[in-house]
C-alpha cells in the first residue's frame, strides 16, 4: 500500500499538473508558517442576517470565480487557435451592459433574469464569434485579432448603456452576487462548481476534446482525418462567449452595478497565466482544464496573500509578476528538460554506484 501511494505521488509530480501543485504547496505553507489562522474558516452573520461562512480560504474561492470560468474558456481557445484572446475583459463588460440594460426594463423577478442571461450570452457569443472568423477563417493571428474588440469593448459596453453606469438592485441579484438564504457558501462558488461539472461532461461524453486537440497539435493532419478546423475553432468562440457572459454577469451582481472600465478590469492577463501556470502550452495543442482551474485559484490565493500581508494594491501586481515568472520559468520546457537531464545523471551515477558496490 505504502508502495502504492508512492507510485500515484511520483507519478502526480511527473505529469503537467506537477508546478501547479507545487506551486500551491508553497503558498499553503508559506501562510502556515506566517500566520497560522490564515485558513481558519468562521461563521457570522451577513448584513442580512444570514449564516455565512468566513475567512481567507473562502474569500480566495469565492473571489476566483470569474477568473476560474474565463480561464476555462482561455484553455480551450488556446489550445484549439495556438493563441490567446485578450479581449475577454471587454466582452465581458458587454455582457454585463447588455444584462443590466435588459433587467433595467422591467421588473426583476426570476424569467427576467434567465432573459437578461439568454441576452447577453447571444450578443457575446456574436462578439466573440467575430474574433474567432478573423482567426478561423482569416487566419490572422489570435492576440492580433482580438485586439480589435479589446481597443473597441469597453467603449460598446459604455455606449450600450446610454453612457452610464447604472446600478442594478434586487434581492434575487444579491443571492447570485452573495449567498442564498440558508446556504452558507457563496452563490459564485456554487455556480462554478457547477459549470465546471458541465464542461467536464461536455468533454468528457462528446468529441469536443478529442477535435479541439486534433485541430491545436496538427491541423493539416485534423484536415485529413476529416476534421474541419474552421468549425471547431468557432465552437470554442462559443463556449468562450457563455464564459464571458457567465463572468460579467456575476461579477454585475456581486456589485451592483455595470461599470465599463473597471469591471474585470485586466482579467485577460490573469487567464492567460492560469493557462501557463496550470502547465499548458500557450502554443496550442493538449490540455488540462484542471490544471488552468488550480492556476486561477493559485492567482487568487497569491493575490489575497499579499493582501493579508498588508501590500498595497498598487504594489500587489509587482510582487505577483515576480511570483509568476518564477513559477512559468519554472515550468519551462527549457527548464524541464535541464531537470530531465540532471535527473538521468543522477541515475546514472547511481547505477554506477551500484555496480561498484555489486564488485
Amino acid at each position: 500500500m505504502p508502495n502504492k501511494i508512492m507510485n500515484q505521488t511520483k507519478k502526480l509530480f511527473q505529469s503537467q499538473l506537477a508546478i501547479p501543485i507545487v506551486a500551491l504547496l508553497i503558498l499553503v505553507v508559506f501562510n502556515l508558517i506566517r500566520d497560522p489562522s490564515f485558513f481558519s474558516i468562521v461563521i457570522k452573520s451577513n448584513n442580512f442576517g444570514n449564516t455565512v461562512l468566513s475567512g481567507n480560504l473562502v474569500s480566495i474561492l469565492n473571489g476566483a470565480s470569474e477568473l476560474v470560468i474565463l480561464s476555462i474558456g482561455m484553455t480551450l481557445v488556446t489550445s484549439a487557435t495556438k493563441g490567446q484572446d485578450i479581449s475577454i475583459g471587454a466582452a465581458a463588460a458587454i455582457a454585463g451592459s447588455v444584462f443590466v440594460k435588459i433587467l433595467r426594463a422591467g421588473t426583476i423577478n426570476p424569467g427576467t433574469i434567465l432573459v437578461a442571461l439568454i441576452f447577453a450570452c447571444a450578443v457575446a457569443v456574436i462578439f466573440c464569434l467575430f474574433n474567432g472568423i478573423l482567426i478561423a477563417k482569416f487566419n490572422i493571428q489570435p492576440m492580433i485579432a482580438s485586439l480589435i474588440l479589446y481597443t473597441a469593448g469597453r467603449p460598446i459596453a459604455y455606449w450600450i448603456n446610454g453612457g452610464a453606469t447604472p446600478n442594478v438592485e434586487s434581492p434575487l441579484l444579491t443571492y447570485i452576487g452573495g449567498f442564498i438564504p440558508h446556504i452558507a457558501v457563496p452563490t459564485p462558488i456554487l455556480v462554478v462548481i457547477a459549470f465546471i461539472i458541465l464542461i467536464n461532461l461536455l468533454l468528457k461524453k462528446t468529441t469536443l476534446s478529442l477535435y479541439i486537440q486534433s485541430v491545436g497539435i496538427n491541423e493539416r493532419a485534423a484536415k485529413l482525418n476529416g476534421i474541419n478546423p474552421v468549425i471547431w475553432k468557432l465552437v470554442v468562440f462559443v463556449i468562450l462567449g457563455v464564459c464571458v457572459t457567465m463572468a460579467g454577469s456575476i461579477n454585475v451582481c456581486r456589485i451592483g452595478l455595470i461599470n465599463h472600465e473597471t469591471i474585470l478590469l485586466d482579467i485577460e492577463m490573469d487567464a492567460i497565466l492560469a493557462v501557463a501556470i496550470g502547465g499548458n502550452s500557450l502554443g496550442g495543442g493538449k490540455f488540462k482544464l484542471s490544471g488552468s482551474i488550480l492556476g486561477a485559484y493559485i492567482i487568487q490565493a497569491l493575490t489575497i496573500t499579499l493582501y493579508a500581508m498588508k501590500v498595497s494594491s498598487t504594489a500587489v501586481k509587482a510582487y505577483k509578476a515576480i511570483v509568476i515568472i518564477i513559477i512559468v520559468v519554472a515550468g519551462s520546457p527549457v527548464v524541464k528538460a535541464w531537470l530531465g537531464k540532471l535527473k538521468n545523471k543522477i541515475m546514472e551515477k547511481r547505477a554506477l554506484a551500484a555496480k561498484v558496490e555489486a564488485k
